[in-house]
């Protein structure tokens, strides 16, 4: 006759519930006679000691036969974003958009992030991140030289380091120890650019003090310097953009390979909410407020419009995402997920 299984005790079809009572009382007995020990958990080991927080240094993506790498300079935590970002606006409007976005209203942790672009003939560098005289100091920041053997390079092999501008976080990599960190590259950089930093005695004292590490790194190396406009081209599948406002000769690019694009925007924004959100609230180290925000308003649209991937210098690492216009005039940062690893 055929039998089927409750727990351990065995009950046959038909026989009623006074089998099934004598089956359950035999379990309970043979539990009973097990000792207590036995049927509790093992001791718990020692408690693990705590290990810290971590997130990746770097991350590579696919761009038609084109490869991003993308580098983290820093991990460091700053007051803001006001009044880095809204000091037209009220303090307490900022710190209510962060809350709003479920972000602290005081502090954030924006991306230093270099991008490598290895178009299978030549390897270039966009920015270089903070080195040992940047905006964030060591041991916090100046993280390239390292992150660059951690991603599968050297130094040397770099080609081209191409500058969106002149300010300290991203020419601060260029030298190291005293030395060119890329010994075998050339540099791209706007003219106009150049030519507003490198005199002396020409800016007033808020600008001066910016302008110490493209004198020191960028400059000495001037014979090496290639001189570009918007609409050049850097190499084959990468073309420059006008972005003035954050600074003269600020520069963004686009980059082409098969039937894939990237936009990559240096420093039209600063913060990934308040920046988007709010185009038209100053950003304090733009030379000209006015037209900073009404490049961010055509690169946002732009970006938004032709539903480009952004390389985004101080958005959150890996730094990659794309870009949705909000009614009301506004905008949104979306963080790439996996669109670009298909």
């Amino acid at each position: 006759m055929a039998t089927e299984q409750i727990g351990s005790a065995y009950v046959m079809p038909g026989d009623g519930a006074g089998l099934t009572r004598r089956h359950m009382l035999a379990s309970a007995a043979a539990l009973a006679a097990v000792p207590l020990a036995a049927a509790l958990p093992p001791a718990a080991h020692a408690a693990s000691p705590m290990q810290g927080t971590s997130r990746p240094s770097w991350a590579r993506f696919k761009l038609g036969a084109f490869e991003l790498t993308m580098l983290a300079d820093s991990d460091a935590f700053i007051d803001g974003p006001y009044p880095i970002i809204g000091a037209n606006a009220a303090q307490t409007e900022v710190e209510q958009l962060m809350r709003d976005n479920l972000l602290p209203p005081a502090k954030y942790q924006p991306g230093f992030t270099p991008m490598l672009l290895n178009t299978g003939k030549e390897l270039l560098i966009f920015d270089t991140g903070n080195g040992s005289n940047g905006f964030v100091p060591r041991p916090q920041g100046g993280w390239l030289a390292r992150q660059l053997v951690a991603a599968g390079f050297k130094p040397e092999q770099i080609d081209v380091v191409v500058l969106s501008h002149g300010h300290s976080d991203h020419v601060g990599g260029i030298m190291e120890v005293g030395k060119p960190l890329f010994p075998n590259a050339r540099y791209v950089i706007a003219a106009t650019e150049y030519d507003f930093w490198s005199p002396r005695n020409k800016l007033p004292a808020e600008l001066e003090k910016y302008a110490g590490p493209f004198r020191s790194n960028l400059v000495p190396l001037a014979d090496k310097v290639s001189f570009i406009k918007p609409g050049d081209d850097v190499v084959a599948g990468v073309r420059s953009l006008a972005a003035p406002g954050h600074t003269p000769g600020h520069i963004a690019f686009i980059i082409e390979s098969l039937d894939k694009s990237l936009l990559f925007w240096g420093d039209c924004a600063h913060h990934h909410v308040a920046s988007l959100a709010r185009p038209d609230w100053d950003c304090v180290f733009d030379v000209d407020k006015r037209q900073g925000a009404e490049t961010r308003k055509k690169i946002y649209d732009m970006a938004a419009s032709e539903r480009l991937p952004v390389a985004g210098y101080h958005m959150p690492f890996p730094s990659i995402g794309y870009v949705e216009r909000l009614d009301g005039g506004g905008y949104r940062w979306l963080a790439h997920t996996y669109q670009l690893n298909l």
